[in-house]
């Protein structure tokens, strides 16, 4: 049986996550940024890196705990390279952080190229492709991976966490080739801890394989879920530890003790994140066969893949262009009952209206 959504007004949402933001002692920009962010999850059918979760986070790991600073100013350290920055972001929200470093990034992509951004004493940013799809759709090539809040995965072989779910993700400028950008977004475990969550509330079952209990079992309960493992066995394990690796050049902590054992005060415990903007300008030859310009070429190098009876399979962010679709076409946000009681939670945290379910339209498919 499919699951039934309710369509909540965008407005109505986003006052609710300002809301609490700020309850939580964060500014108007920072909570703005955050209600913009999580709008466009849920607006992409990205329900594990929705408000829900990046409250909880915060809950868990931010303003609730050590990792993150309501109103902390980003601390921009000087370098000897034109078109790449460091920031010490002092623990300031991650989606205001991130904001910011992919507009930086942009810029600078525009004068030189390409742009990077590395942030160190960060906290986690939520959904990366949500990123690197805004800078696609502004026609631009985008990169992004971070470091986990927590160490959750075990590393390929191994029965203890020391990995975090440390996701990648790329945009691909396509909308004029396919309709919508392409965006390779992946958690580099079979499944990201806030689709276990998700499951977990609604009383679904984990795919096999996917997790393991406090006593390294495999198990397919979210409720038992204490770790997670590595898609791909070493593949996937080679991936994440990409990311830990780069987090460790930058000035990243032990994956170990990230937002745990802050009694550890002589290490540190905070998340990094990187991020790239390319120019398609500059990587582009001009040499393209039969007189094609580069959109077009693309566009003959993504058909010459999906076909030769090829031509059902799907291409990375063709689901969250049709969730994108769905969304607009109901004109809301879209929302499970068990969801909208999550939320009701939030407002009574912060004081304000809870939404009536029974009140909200149910979403048309």
């Amino acid at each position: 049986m499919s699951e039934v959504f309710k369509v909540v007004q965008e407005e109505t949402h986003n006052a609710l996550v300002e809301a609490a933001y700020k309850h939580r002692g964060y500014s108007a920009e920072e909570s703005a940024y955050a209600a913009k962010f999580s709008a466009y999850a849920s607006t992409h059918g990205i329900r594990t890196h929705n408000a829900l979760k990046a409250l909880h986070l915060d809950h868990l790991f931010g303003s609730g705990s050590q990792g993150c600073v309501p109103d902390a100013k980003i601390e921009k350290l000087e370098s000897r390279f034109e078109a790449s920055q460091t920031w010490n972001a002092n623990k300031k929200l991650g989606q205001a952080t991130a904001y910011e470093a992919l507009e930086t990034c942009i810029e600078l992509a525009d004068k030189y190229g390409v742009g990077q951004v590395s942030v160190d004493n960060a906290f986690h940013y939520l959904w990366g492709g949500g990123y690197v799809m805004e800078a696609a759709k502004r026609g631009y090539i985008a990169y992004t991976n971070c470091t986990a809040a927590l160490a959750e995965v075990v590393p390929f072989g191994g029965k203890y966490p020391t990995l975090g779910t440390n996701p990648h993700s790329w945009g691909f400028p396509t909308v004029d080739a396919v309709g919508f950008p392409i965006v390779i977004d992946w958690a580099t475990s079979v499944i990201a801890m806030g689709r276990v969550q998700q499951l977990a509330r609604e009383g679904a079952s984990l795919p096999p394989n996917a997790a393991v209990d406090k006593d390294g079992n495999p198990t397919t309960d979210p409720k038992q879920a204490a770790a997670l493992i590595p898609f791909g066995a070493h593949k996937g394990y080679g991936l994440s530890l990409i990311n830990e690796i780069v987090g460790g050049f930058i000035g990243g902590s032990l994956p170990t003790i990230r937002n745990r054992s802050w009694e550890q005060a002589d290490e540190k415990h905070t998340a990094c994140f990187y991020f790239q903007v390319i120019h398609p300008d500059a990587v582009s030859s001009g040499a393209f066969a039969k007189s094609r310009n580069q959109s077009q070429n693309v566009k003959a190098v993504i058909e010459d893949i999906l076909g030769h009876g090829n031509e059902s399979c799907l291409l990375p962010g063709q689901i969250e262009a049709g969730a994108a679709k769905k969304t607009a076409a109901n004109g809301g946000l879209l929302f499970t009952d068990a969801e909208i009681a999550a939320f009701n939670e939030l407002a009574e945290e912060c004081g304000s209206p809870v939404w009536d379910a029974d009140s909200f339209a149910i979403a048309k498919s």
